[in-house]
């Protein structure tokens, strides 16, 4: 079943409500991970990326530039300034599609966990968009989880782990985003995430 159609069937929260409050994360289980996984998500974090997306025909490069406009427009109540809204945009973009995730699924993931708030801290020390654990910066990263509040950062260490969790989840959606927030098996917070998706998804993104 294809995330969208995951997100048909689940998304059941109206998406304007989900803007703001506290950070939601925080609740992630440390798990052993097995040697080729540990690598695998090492070498996934680790790689450096492009400043720009690049695309091979200009109706690609047209249906991005579209897709980037009509997003920022949506973000600009949550980020007023221009420069940081596209930035934040094209890096969420880029590390979504490089982890092999839908975009819209993301933000709406980013929109629930921490209102698109760079510095959001959970009760239980989650941090930034994704709100990743620092756990995380020591089991795959060099162990400063203060670059978990850096932009491309944060995004790449969210979305390898999502991409993670989907890959233990054999690709169901609604499952992994319960592993994510810690609450596998539970609907509340797979529900939020997939009904604040529909709000995101916008043609190429």
């Amino acid at each position: 079943m294809t995330l969208a159609r995951r997100a048909l069937l689940f998304g059941s929260f109206g998406p304007l409500a989900l803007w703001g409050g506290d950070a939601r994360a925080g609740a992630q289980v440390e798990e052993p991970l097995a040697d080729a996984v540990r690598s695998a998500l090492v070498a996934a974090v680790a790689e450096a990326a492009p400043p720009r997306p690049r695309f091979d025909k200009v109706e690609e490069r047209l249906a991005y530039l579209r897709w980037l406009g009509a997003a920022s427009d949506r973000l600009k109540k949550r980020q007023t300034e221009h420069h940081t809204r596209v930035e934040f945009l094209e890096a969420a973009w880029y590390e979504s599609r490089r982890a092999g995730l839908e975009t819209a699924l993301v933000l709406g993931l980013i929109q629930v966990e921490s209102g698109f708030r760079k510095y959001a801290i959970s009760s239980a020390g989650a941090r930034g968009y994704m709100q990743v654990m620092p756990f995380w910066a020591r089991l795959i990263g060099n162990g400063d989880d203060r670059r978990l509040f850096h932009l491309q950062t944060n995004l790449r260490f969210g979305c390898t782990i999502l991409r993670h969790y989907l890959d233990r989840e054999r690709g169901d959606t609604f499952l992994a985003l319960g592993r994510y927030n810690g609450s596998r098996g539970k609907p509340e917070y797979p529900n939020a995430v997939l009904g604040a998706r529909r709000f995101w998804d916008l043609p190429a993104g």
